[in-house]
């Protein structure tokens, strides 16, 4: 009996609202519940005002035995940026750019870069599976895709954590390590046909596109494509490889967070659900929870959520 909850970003005070409202309890300091645990799908930290408070609660409730949790693309390149890079004495595994640290600045600040608390947090974010494949669902922050949980398995120990070395090899881009990676905690993206690109928000031409990987009613480009609406006539209304899209078996819900949708949360198809509703976003964005219940079909009733 899960309780799976999307992206937090750094919401503490939206977070225990969310498990107040789900029938947790705090107790000796930590969230739990007499029959249910969560289930996070990672990307606590960055944007948010309370980063060091939600870590702390996630930590606690899974140190605990009250919750799982993944590995989001955010912890992800948070331990590769505080990671030195062995073969580049001086440089970190995440570049030190200006355009890396103004994504991650935030968290930097609040927990205060390079003390005994962010070493703490980046060895805890590296004890995070990258999936998790349990009895009755599957959880990945962005695509489950059996091919790049394959390529990545050499790297994996016997939790699915990344190993030491891993680090390093998922971190250098071109490789298949890299690639594997990207799709998992990143989502899935594809070229377009040769010589085709569009022009993404900043007028940059783009030759590959990152997709909406659940869609089974269309396999075109035009689709599947995550882009503004405004640049969706740029993309070709030509079919996708058939062996592009992971295949959807239908054996178990997959559950992922990563996609900042907006709305009202309901299933994506009948065997993915998305928890990232944009709790981070500046127009009405949403916590939210999904109450698990192994055996039943992916409804919207199921959805839980705080603004």
């Amino acid at each position: 009996m899960f309780d799976l909850i999307g992206d937090i970003h750094g919401y503490a005070a939206e977070l225990e609202a969310l498990l107040d409202k789900l029938g947790y309890e705090k107790r000796a300091g930590v969230w739990q519940h007499p029959e249910r645990r969560v289930i996070f799908l990672g990307d606590f930290v960055d944007r948010g005002p309370q980063q060091v408070e939600t870590v702390n609660i996630a930590r606690a409730m899974v140190e605990g035995g009250h919750a799982l949790a993944v590995l989001g693309n955010h912890e992800f390149n948070a331990v590769a940026w505080a990671t030195p890079d062995p073969q580049h004495p001086g440089e970190f595994l995440r570049p030190h750019t200006a355009r890396n640290r103004r994504q991650h600045q935030a968290f930097l600040d609040q927990v205060g870069e390079g003390s005994q608390q962010h070493r703490a947090m980046i060895e805890w974010f590296k004890t995070l599976p990258v999936y998790l494949e349990l009895d009755d669902l599957r959880v990945v922050h962005a695509c489950w895709h059996p091919a790049s949980l394959a390529e990545i398995a050499p790297h994996l120990d016997a939790h699915d954590r990344l190993l030491p070395e891993a680090w390093e090899a998922t971190s250098r881009k071109g490789s298949v390590a890299y690639d594997s990676i990207e799709t998992l905690v990143k989502g899935l993206e594809i070229p377009l046909p040769e010589g085709m690109c569009f022009h993404d928000k900043d007028g940059t031409p783009r030759s590959n596109v990152r997709i909406r990987w659940w869609r089974s009613d269309s396999r075109a480009y035009r689709d599947l494509a995550m882009v503004p609406e405004s640049q969706r006539a740029e993309l070709p209304e030509q079919e996708v490889a058939a062996d592009t899209l992971p295949e959807q078996d239908g054996r178990k819900p997959i559950f992922i967070g990563h996609y900042w949708l907006t709305g009202d949360p309901a299933p994506l198809s009948e065997q993915v659900v998305c928890l990232d509703y944009s709790v981070a976003g500046s127009g009405g964005g949403k916590l939210c929870a999904y109450r698990f219940e192994a055996g039943e079909p992916l409804t919207v009733d199921r959805f839980v959520w705080v603004t």
